[in-house]
């Protein structure tokens, strides 16, 4: 493509996005290659259709401009980026806020199956779902094997920990593993104390739908 070309391209790709997007689309030109310009804002232009947020996405060629990764590098990270976004959005629903839909392709890259976002979406309609997904991601960043890390996020939401909680959780976790525990045995054993000793069903509770979580 040359430059006029792509110059036209970036700026139709600029103009449809929201004013902050738009401005970050803008700077992306005076950082990337023509090469890299072009295949990114493609990227961007598909994903927006489809429903995915554009700014995570700029966001990440930006991360990789500012570390001096390659062009290739970039268009990839952008790439699969954009598809864990679109995932995180068909497991959460198109309501589902940006914050929610970032939080839950880290979640995913993490090793998080689709269908656990689902079932929380499912489970907690009306929540924000932000929390839950980054703890998860975080918990499996920590050593925490995958599996674990969801099915305990999902048991201490059952019994009703709130956010603030979940946090605190997460950080007794990296505190405990920094220490020398295993992380697999230190996320059940914590969330054991939390909400009791006895096992926890990890269905979701009669009419969850329509229950918001324990205070």
């Amino acid at each position: 493509m040359n430059g006029r070309l792509l110059r036209a391209a970036v700026t139709a790709v600029a103009l449809a996005l929201p004013q902050v997007a738009r401005a970050q689309v803008e700077r992306l030109a005076g950082r990337l290659d023509d090469r890299t310009l072009s295949a990114v804002t493609a990227i961007v232009d598909s994903a927006r259709t489809s429903g995915v947020p554009a700014t995570p996405l700029i966001n990440k060629a930006l991360e990789g401009a500012s570390k001096s990764a390659s062009g290739d590098r970039i268009a990839a990270a952008v790439r699969a980026l954009a598809g864990d976004l679109a995932t995180a959005r068909s497991a959460l629903g198109g309501a589902a806020t940006e914050s929610e839909l970032v939080a839950g392709a880290a979640a995913l890259r993490a090793g998080a199956e689709p269908a656990f976002l689902a079932r929380l979406r499912g489970t907690y309609p009306r929540e924000s779902l932000v929390v839950p997904l980054a703890v998860t991601a975080d918990l499996v960043a920590r050593g925490v094997p995958a599996d674990t890390a969801t099915q305990t996020v999902l048991a201490l939401m059952h019994e009703g920990v709130q956010d603030p909680d979940l946090v605190a959780f997460r950080q007794s976790v990296e505190r405990d593993v920094a220490l020398g525990a295993p992380a697999g045995g230190t996320a059940a054993a914590l969330a054991g104390a939390l909400v009791g000793p006895q096992s926890v069903p990890l269905g979701p509770p009669a009419n969850a739908s329509t229950r918001p979580r324990k205070p």
